[in-house]
Order: structure tokens, then sequence, then C-alpha cells
């Protein structure tokens, strides 16, 4: 059994979808950012870091309980667990290694910054045309490998995929259509007919209403200000 630990962010919905694919059991247990669920001991042991998503797999590596962190981390994890969307092969596995850390490095910090100063700090003109410029860029880079590949990595639908297409759900936003990125367009298409990933877009609303009921009521922190975030894992951490 895996626990996911997480909120449906693209980054907690990447394992979603990965869990969907494998068929493995698993199940959601809510982290809700907004109400600093992140920052609780029983959370910080299973990521420092005080983010999401982790996962806590009960038959771990010589059947023994083991925690991750890093979605990209846990998305190799249980590739390699399953045996599924790592391709044997060398050079595929190499490629798909390739831009799985694409994602990880680029794609999810670039347009995460975007989207915080697009949203955030709109009067921050030159935060806005860096991050949405380099947004733009990368979806360019997107393009030119799908006009290389039916998927991302290579010929087969790998953790690449699953790892780069929720950030990718704000395409419309960026100007991103057929006629500019038609390559693009194509891959985007061919996810959003994957059944496992139709069931995580219907579970990721789901999960986000149930945490909303949940947190009726409940104090909340600000995500965006993060002048609190070292003194409260200090909190957190040394309470345990």
């Amino acid at each position: 059994m895996i626990e996911l630990h997480s909120s449906p962010t693209p980054n907690g919905q990447k394992v979603m979808i990965m869990l969907e694919e494998t068929g493995i059991e698993w199940r959601h247990v809510d982290v809700n950012i907004g109400t600093g669920d992140q920052f609780k001991p029983e959370h910080l042991k299973l990521n420092p870091n005080n983010k999401i998503p982790a996962i806590m797999d009960t038959e771990g590596p010589e059947g023994r309980p083991y925690t991750m962190m890093e979605s990209g981390a846990i998305l190799v994890y249980l590739a390699e667990k399953t045996g599924k969307f790592l391709p044997g092969d060398a050079r595929k596995r190499y490629d798909t290694m390739q831009w799985l850390f694409f994602q990880v490095a680029h794609v999810g910090p670039m347009f995460g910054q975007a989207n915080h100063f697009n949203g955030q700090a709109k009067d921050n003109q030159y935060a806005r045309d860096r991050y949405n410029n380099e947004s733009l860029r990368l979806y360019q880079v997107l393009e030119n490998r799908l006009g290389e590949c039916q998927w991302l990595a290579c010929d087969e639908y790998t953790i690449a995929d699953i790892a780069t297409y929720p950030w990718c759900k704000g395409h419309k936003d960026r100007g991103v259509d057929k006629t500019a990125f038609p390559n693009f367009m194509r891959w985007f298409e061919a996810m959003e007919a994957r059944p496992a990933v139709r069931r995580n877009n219907d579970m990721a609303a789901e999960i986000r209403a149930r945490m909303n009921k949940a947190a009726e009521g409940q104090p909340t922190i600000n995500i965006y200000d993060t002048k609190d975030n070292a003194e409260r894992l200090i909190h957190a951490t040394s309470s345990r």
C-alpha cells in the first residue's frame, strides 16, 4: 500500500497519475498547505523539507516501510517498484531521466514562478516578463522535442510525460494553441485521453473540495508570505 501525503498541486498530481497508471494499491492522505499541515511534526517525518508530496510505502525495500519526498524521485521509485514507465533499454532510460529532470529543474520552477508573479505580484513587471518569457521558451522546447518523438522522452509513454503534464494545464493562459504549438497540443490531447489522467483530474477536483470543506473555520496561513516559514520549521522540529 502506498500512502500519498499530498495536495492536488501539479507536483501532487504527478504521483497521483503514476499511481493510477500502475494500478498499485494506494490512498490519499490530505495535507492542506493553506492551514499549515506541511509544518506538522508528523508530516515533517515524511518530508523534512515541509513540502508535498511525500509517500509512505508499507512494503518498501526488504519488505519494510519506506518514506520518500521529492516528486521526481518518487516517480523513479514507483517506476522501479512496478516495472512500468521507465524503459529498460539504456538509451530510452537515459532519455527518460533527462526529460524528467528537465521538468523538475525547469518546467516546474519557471511555470510556478510565472504563476506566482502573474497572480500575487502583478506590480512587478520585471519578474512577470522574466518568468512569462521563460515559460514560453520552455513550451517551445517541448514543441521542438515533441516534433521528434511521439512522447516526451522517446516512442514510449514514460514518467517524463507523467511529470510534465500537470504543469502544462495552464497552457491556454500562455497563448499556447494548435496553431503555434501543434506538436505540444497533439501530446497534450493524448495525455488527456488516457483513463488514468482523466481519473486524476476528477480526483483532484474532489480532493480540493474535500480539503476546502475540512478547512472551514480553521486558521489559515498565507502560503505566499514566506517570512515566517523558517520560524515555523524551527518550532515544528524543536517540538518533536
